[in-house]
Order: structure tokens, then sequence, then C-alpha cells
């Protein structure tokens, strides 16, 4: 919490928000450098919060392609969102709720309920006043308890779907005192043929910005390279903002890193003084060191572990990714993440885990790359590879272990084979009520109650809470089989299977939960700590091993 000291504003006058808009292009890392900023805020002793605003018309990211848009994200409260909240919880270590994520869909839907319910007293609706009210109305309540604020407008300035949010900050900006809104624009500064920073782009993205009526008080640069002196001196001088005021963001070898950065361009104290909050900023010694202390640690080894998918693209994994990185930064390992398409694997995976030291099957929708994926968890299971398998990974680890095992040849889940004989996974029975797709899953922190003894027992403890995004499950007639041919199912919540492993392999584990979305660069998520444990050790015996055998030759 925030220092007396550091609370040198009054409260009652409401909450300190930064607004950060993108120009030129997206893609560019604008929600890092806000998560990384509200990581500097933090770190300084300030409640920090974010909010973001996705100009789309879903209501939420339930139903999107994730090889389009890349990953859901689960909050809490069950709330699909994009994967940007995912990088706020882990950069500021909050949970959030669906309150922090503002879409148009959301946003139209309030409207038009209400215009229905005769709440607007005959008025015609119209995009101003109302819709732009209930925009501010949702960001002021998802800072409600906070100190500051951070909104992240989604897309690019100059984007129609961005409009009205823009617009709605403007007015924003009038409600408030000065001192407590700030407005920060991510823009991309390229390099031209003969290697020069080109600032057009940023002039041209500024200009649109203030033809609706926002100045950026501050401007962040993001290059390949730091920005040159004069590169700065432009973007201040034809942006109309000072010279201090331009900060860069090159790119660095990992995001965590990012705050990092910025914190060395003088960033946060220029935030700090500009909303009043501290006459100046403090001595860097009065920080929270722990990340910093965390993510520059040295890896002492390297592991390389295998995500098995189907979605060729890394965001559609981010958490994952992420989760893996977690884990090594608490025991000091690099983690070299192998990327290997399920799809390539129905045939038999020969050659394609040859040198791992783990395999991870993710989440995911949909038959193909299932077999694939099977043909993975079975490959873990026979060599003893260290295996964590999440969600549809959990519920492929049943199917493979009742074919192979049980010998139910034709074993599979109801969702991918509606024919199968043995639907070893199964309709959740409360989802045969849902009509619509949207926000109807089995979604959000659910305990678990777990069996003591176990692997997952050593992970948890007694029990876990984790998040969930699934409507198949383990079918009840066919648990006592499956667990008198070896599998046990050590976590469950009421009737339902939440965690399994094989107590005779060196570590098998699987969750029908996504433990990923909890994991936080200071807190690693305990199965993925367990999993990379498991591969050190299976690779120092290997190593032993190899040395041993070179000595008798």
């Amino acid at each position: 919490m925030p220092t007396e000291s550091n609370r040198d504003y009054d409260p009652s006058l409401g909450r300190k928000f930064i607004f950060v808009t993108g120009g030129v292009m997206s893609g560019l890392g604008k929600g890092i450098t806000a998560a990384s900023t509200g990581r500097l805020l933090a770190d300084a002793g300030f409640d920090v919060t974010a909010v973001k605003i996705d100009p789309y018309l879903n209501v939420d990211a339930g139903t999107m392609n994730p090889f389009e848009h890349g990953e859901v994200y689960v909050l809490k409260d069950g709330a699909e969102v994009d994967l940007d909240l995912g990088n706020y919880e882990r950069f500021l270590d909050i949970d959030m709720t669906s309150d922090h994520n503002v879409t148009t869909g959301k946003v139209y839907q309030d409207v038009i309920e209400n215009e229905r319910a005769g709440e607007y007293l005959g008025k015609t609706v119209q995009i101003i006043p109302h819709v732009t009210d209930d925009i501010k109305r949702r960001v002021r309540e998802a800072a409600a308890g906070s100190d500051v604020c951070i909104v992240e407008v989604g897309g690019t300035v100059g984007d129609i779907e961005g409009m009205p949010y823009l617009e709605a900050l403007r007015q924003f900006a009038t409600e408030q005192a000065d001192e407590d809104v700030l407005f920060v624009h991510v823009t991309l500064v390229p390099y031209s043929t003969n290697g020069e920073q080109k600032t057009k782009p940023t002039q041209h993205s500024v200009k649109e910005l203030r033809s609706i009526g926002l100045q950026p008080d501050i401007v962040v640069g993001r290059s390949e390279d730091p920005l040159e002196a004069q590169t700065r001196e432009k973007i201040a001088l034809f942006c109309d903002v000072p010279r201090d005021a331009v900060f860069s963001n090159p790119d660095v070898e990992d995001i965590y890193h990012v705050p990092l950065r910025l914190e060395e361009e003088g960033l946060d104290g220029y935030v700090l003084d500009r909303l009043g909050l501290h006459g100046e900023a403090p001595p860097h010694a009065e920080y929270d060191t722990e990340w910093r202390d965390r993510v520059t640690s040295e890896a002492t080894a390297t592991l390389t572990v295998a995500l098995v998918g189907k979605y060729g693209l890394e965001d559609a994994y981010i958490s994952v990714h992420e989760a893996l990185k977690h884990a090594g930064l608490e025991h000091g390992l690099a983690v070299d993440r192998k990327w290997i398409h399920a799809e390539t694997l129905a045939n038999g995976c020969e050659g394609e885990l040859e040198g791992v030291d783990a395999v991870v099957v993710p989440g995911g929708f949909g038959s193909r790359g299932t077999e694939g994926k099977i043909a993975a968890i079975g490959a873990a299971r026979e060599r003893d590879l260290p295996f964590l398998g999440l969600c549809l990974g959990f519920q492929m680890a049943v199917v493979e272990f009742a074919r192979n095992v049980l010998g139910l040849t034709d074993a599979h889940s109801a969702e991918l084979d509606g024919g199968t004989p043995h639907p070893v996974i199964d309709l959740l029975p409360e989802q045969g009520q849902h009509d619509d797709m949207g926000g109807t899953m089995r979604l959000g922190a659910r305990a678990t109650q777990i069996t003591g003894g176990s692997l997952a027992h050593d992970l948890y403890g007694e029990t876990c809470e984790e998040r969930h995004r699934h409507r198949y499950e383990v079918n009840p007639a066919y648990i006592d089989d499956l667990e008198s041919a070896g599998m046990v199912f050590s976590g469950r919540s009421g009737r339902r299977m939440e965690l399994l492993e094989l107590p005779e392999h060196p570590f098998f584990l699987g969750t029908q939960f996504h433990p990923e979305f909890r994991s936080r660069p200071t807190r690693a998520s305990p199965p993925f700590v367990g999993l990379l444990d498991a591969a050190l050790d299976g690779a120092t015996d290997r190593t032993a091993g190899q040395t041993a055998s070179g000595g008798e030759a």
C-alpha cells in the first residue's frame, strides 16, 4: 500500500488516470508499455489497476479464434477477455474482473437495454452523450479503490471503431482536475532505408489525435534501438510536448525488462511529478526490488520444453509461454520452448521429441490436431518424459490412457467424435441447457480438493483455486475403470475430476483448469514449477548416465 509520503493528494478528489493510446500501427507493445508504467508506480508504493478498452463489437473475446486474435484469457470471475488483461495481471500482480475490460459490445448492449427499459425518458439515444457517458461510468467504476488507473485504448488512433472512446476520454479530461489525468501516446519510430530514425509517422499520428481534441502529455517512441537525441527533439518540436516528455522504448531481450528500461529513461519520475503524486521520483533504492532481482537473475542451466499445440501463433499460448518462463525464473533456469505442431504428430512422434526435457499439451477446441496431441502424450508416458496437460491436454491424457492402457481402442471425447462407443470425455450436464456460445462454458476460479500423498498435494497442498474454461469433463461412468488401471484423479470439485496423475511416472500431471492464468514472474504456477523440477532431475540423470557410460568406455 502507498506510504503517507506518497499519498500527498486528497483521495476524495478522485483517482489519478493515465490514458494510453497508440499510433501508426497496432501490435507496437502499447499494452506492455502501459503495464510497465503500472509496474513502476506499484513499485513506488501506489495501488495501481488497469482498464483495457477493446473497440470491437464482440461483447467479449470468448468466441474469437485464437489464431486470429491470440489467446482468450480468463479472469477470476469467469470473464473471457483479450490477452492484454493477462499482461496487466502478470505485471501488476493483481486479479482483475470483467469490469476492467470495456468492449463496444458491452457498451452498446447496455445502452440499448436501457433504451428499451425507458431509462432515457424518451430522448433520442445518441453516441454523445449516452454511449460516451456509459464509457466514462465504466472507467470510473473500475478505478474505484485504486490510486492510479491505467486505461489502454485498443487499436490505433484514427480507427473508426475507437472514435467514441477517444471522445469519451476528451470529455473525461474536462471533468477531472488537470493534475488527475495524463495522456500517453505510444507510436512507431521506424528507420528509413538509409538508417535514419523517421519521426513523420509520429507527427501524423499526434496530429490525428489532436484533431480529436486530445493533446498527449507524453510520447513514447517504439523503435528497434534507443531514440537518438535529434529524434527526440523533432518529436518534441512537432508534437508540442516538452523535450523531457519524449521517452524511448526500444526492443529488449525480454518483456519483463521493459519496466527497467523505462525506469532508466525516468518515465516513472516524470509521471509521478506530472500527476502530483510526488515532488520528485523517489530514490531507486526505495523501490520494491523483487521484480528487478527476479527478472534479471542469471540462468544456470537451460531446459527444452516441447509445446504441442494446433495454433501456429505464439500469442495463442502466451500465458503458457509466460508460465514456463516464470517457473524458470524461480529456479534460475532458462526455458527453450520448442513449438511442435500437433498435426505433424498424427502418425507418431519419431524424432519430434528427441532432445526435449518435458512436454506440455495446452488447451484448445476442435478436432484438428488432437490425434497428434494424443500421440505426444503417449510418447511422454512411455518414455518417462515429464508431462503437463492443460484443459484439453488433460482430457486427451484420459483418452490416450483409455485407448492404450485400458484397452478401449475407440475411446474419445464426445466433443471430437460424437459416434465414439467410449465417450470417456463427455458434455457437462448443465451445458445442454445453453443455446448461446458466448459466456456459457464452465468459467472462472473454482476450488479443488486435493488427495493427500499425491503429486498434486506436494505442489498445492490440500486445496487450490484455479481458473476454468471448458464444456466437457471426464465421464463419471469410466472413472472407476481408469483408476483401476493406474490413473489417479488426485483433485476433485464435487463430482468433477480436476487433476490426474500417474504415480509410477517421474512427473505426469493433467489439470482440467488453466494454472497458467494465475502465474506471475514473482509467483510461478506450482504445476509449471513441478514440471521443470522433474525435467531438471531427468536432465541431470541423463548427463550423469552419459558421463558414467563414457568413463566405462
